[in-house]
C-alpha cells in the first residue's frame, strides 16, 4: 500500500480532563466509518476515559488499551496510557491536575509523532491557564508546537472548513499589544506561510488571499489609524511584487464579512485573534477546524474550547473533532502529493547518462 493510501494512525490528545475533550473524541472515533478511514490513538488513561464514558452515558465500543503506541491494533480505537499520576476529575471545573494531565497527553503524543509511531496529531481543547508549568510556558498549542516540533520553522494558525480559511497575523496576544506587533515584515512572513500552506496543504494551485485592516474602515487614509497605510498595504504590495503572492486589501473587516466577500478568496489573513475567530465561529462553529500550518508535523484541533458549562452532560457536539481528524488526514495526503509532484528526476537522469557517456568515450580511447 502506498504512503498516500494507507490508513493513517491519528494521535488524539484528551485535552483538559474536566472539559468536553474526552467526550467529543470518544464520540468521533466510536463509529465504524472512522475505523475504515484511520487508526485512532487516544492519549490518556483508562480511568479518564471510563469516567467520561459513564458520566456522558456513551455507547460502549471496544478499545485496545496499551502502554505503548508500538502495540496498536488496527481494527479498533486504541488508548495509550500515558498519564503517570492520579488525576481527580471535576467536570466543569478548571484545576491544576487537569492541566497536568493535558500536558502529559500532548507530550506523549508529540513524542510518538516524532518517532513515527503515529502519523498526525489532533489535540482536544486545553485550558491555557491551568496547563502553565515549568514545562509549558506558552499561550497555547500553536506556540508550544512551534517550539517543540518546529525545527526552526514558524507556525501559522489557520481556522478552516472546506470553503473558508482564516489565518492570523497575531495569535494569543493582548489586544493592546497588537498594533506594535504588526510590522510589514511580519505580515509578509504570514502571507508567505499562508500561500505555501494553501498550495501544499490544501491543494490550491494559485491562491487568492484577502488581507484585513486593523482599524475601523481600513483607517480612512490615516484618519482612524495609520497601520493600513504604513504597514499593511506595503506588505501586500511587496508580497505581490517580490514574492508573487496574490494578496489583496486591506479590507475593513465588518464590511468584508457582512458582504460575504470571503467567498471570492481562498483564504483571509486577519490581524488579530478575535477579528478572525469571531466571524469564523459565527459562520462555521460546528465543522470548523484549527490547523497549525508551517510546521513539519500535521496538527489540527476542534475550533471550540473546553466547554466546562456542558462537560459530563453527553450533549457536546463532536462534529468539529471529527472534521479535525478528516482535515489532518487530508493535509497529510496533500503534502505527499505536492512533494512527490515536485521531485525532479532530470538531474539524476542527466548525471547517470553523463557517467555512461564518459565510460563509452573511454572505451573508444577518446
Amino acid at each position: 500500500m502506498s504512503e498516500n493510501n494507507k490508513r493513517l494512525k491519528v494521535g488524539i490528545t484528551v485535552g483538559d480532563t474536566n472539559g468536553i475533550g474526552v467526550e467529543v473524541a470518544l464520540k468521533a472515533v466510536g463509529v465504524p466509518e472512522m475505523m475504515d478511514l484511520c487508526i485512532p490513538v487516544i492519549y490518556g488513561s483508562n480511568k479518564i476515559v471510563s469516567y467520561h464514558r459513564n458520566a456522558c452515558n456513551l455507547p460502549g465500543f471496544q478499545i485496545n488499551h496499551t502502554k505503548s503506541a508500538e502495540n496498536l491494533k488496527d481494527n479498533m480505537p486504541n488508548l495509550v496510557d500515558c498519564i503517570n499520576q492520579e488525576i481527580k476529575i471535576e467536570l466543569g471545573q478548571p484545576s491544576k491536575q487537569a492541566g497536568v494531565a493535558a500536558f502529559q497527553s500532548i507530550e506523549a503524543a508529540l513524542r510518538d509523532l516524532k518517532l513515527g509511531l503515529i502519523d498526525v496529531l489532533v489535540t482536544a481543547p486545553i485550558n491555557k491557564d491551568n496547563i502553565q508549568s515549568d514545562q509549558f510556558q506558552f499561550p497555547g498549542h500553536t506556540e508550544y508546537l512551534e517550539s517543540a516540533a518546529g525545527d526552526g520553522s514558524k507556525a501559522l494558525m489557520i481556522l478552516c472548513t472546506d470553503t473558508l480559511r482564516i489565518a492570523l497575523a497575531t495569535t494569543h496576544l493582548p489586544i493592546s499589544q497588537v498594533p506594535s506587533a504588526l510590522t510589514t515584515e511580519l505580515i509578509r512572513e504570514k502571507l508567505s506561510l499562508l500561500n505555501t500552506s494553501l498550495k501544499r496543504d490544501f491543494n490550491i494551485s494559485c491562491p487568492r488571499i484577502a488581507v484585513l485592516s486593523l482599524n475601523p474602515h481600513a483607517g480612512e487614509n490615516g484618519l482612524l489609524g495609520s497601520e493600513e497605510r504604513d504597514v499593511i498595504a506595503p506588505a501586500i504590495q511587496q508580497s505581490l511584487d517580490e514574492d508573487g503572492i496574490q494578496s489583496f486589501g486591506p479590507f475593513a473587516a465588518d464590511g468584508f464579512f457582512g458582504a460575504r466577500q470571503y467567498r471570492r478568496f481562498d483564504a483571509v489573513l486577519a490581524m488579530y485573534h478575535d477579528q478572525g475567530l469571531a466571524p469564523f465561529k459565527t459562520i462555521a462553529m460546528d465543522e470548523g477546524v484549527n490547523f497549525t500550518a508551517g510546521l513539519p508535523i500535521v496538527r489540527t484541533s476542534p475550533d471550540h474550547g473546553t466547554g466546562y458549562d456542558i462537560a459530563g452532560q453527553g450533549i457536546a457536539n463532536e462534529s468539529s473533532m471529527r472534521h479535525a481528524i478528516y482535515t489532518a488526514i487530508d493535509v497529510y495526503r496533500n503534502r505527499i502529493r505536492y512533494d512527490e509532484s515536485r521531485q525532479n528526476p532530470l538531474p539524476k537522469l542527466f548525471q547517470d547518462r553523463g557517467r555512461d557517456n564518459v565510460k563509452l568515450d573511454l572505451t573508444k580511447g577518446e
